[in-house]
């Protein structure tokens, strides 16, 4: 079965990327592009074309390169946006589960019971809800999305009516996103049967 390919100005578009640094990216890697003439609305342009699998490995590229060990510090990477593409998970903690149940914290964390101990050492008593695995690309439109009706209290604490509620639009919104597969340096694998899990209270 032939694979359908996607234009690589769609595939930088869809995941936030610079076509720049995708021609980038795939020229490292090697990769040539199939190319063919658009329609009337592209013009009759040339437009590139790559397969969904040379498409992850291209992410897979922006993913290592920030990670590589051989980066001296402070020398830039050669894909400034690869930590965009950290895969981790987006969080939904109570603060204060038994004296205020409703002001709650949303975020990304790579290492969530790293984040969780952080957290605790202002809010003693915070308890994960539950996570969502995630890429750090998505952090603050998901953010913006679950907290609508929101009171904001601080950067990213907020005030709900309902916990269940919010658990309910983060739910929504991952359901809506492409699975994140890949290597998380905390998590390990991720696999899509695996998503939208909580998560033990870690030992403090």
């Amino acid at each position: 079965m032939t694979e359908h390919p996607v234009s690589v100005r769609d595939f930088a578009e869809t995941h936030g990327l610079r076509r720049q640094t995708v021609f980038k990216v795939l020229k490292r890697l090697g990769i040539d592009t199939s190319k063919s003439r658009g329609d009337i609305q592209n013009r009759g342009q040339v437009i590139a074309y790559i397969t969904n699998e040379e498409g992850q490995r291209v992410l897979e590229a922006l993913s290592s390169s920030r990670s590589s060990k051989n980066q001296q510090e402070g020398e830039e990477s050669d894909f400034p946006e690869a930590s965009l593409y950290d895969i981790g998970v987006f969080y939904l903690l109570c603060l204060e589960p038994e004296h205020d149940p409703l002001r709650f914290k949303v975020g990304f964390a790579s290492n969530i019971n790293e984040r969780l101990r952080q957290h605790r050492c202002s809010a003693p008593y915070t308890q994960i809800v539950k996570t969502w695995p995630c890429r750090r690309l998505w952090e603050k439109t998901a953010i913006e999305c679950v907290t609508q009706g929101c009171e904001r209290l601080h950067t990213e604490v907020f005030r709900a009516k309902s916990i269940e509620f919010v658990e309910r639009k983060c739910t929504e919104f991952f359901a809506l996103m492409p699975q994140p597969i890949g290597e998380s340096p905390t998590l390990g694998p991720i696999n899509p049967e695996d998503a939208h899990h909580e998560l033990p209270r870690p030992d403090c």
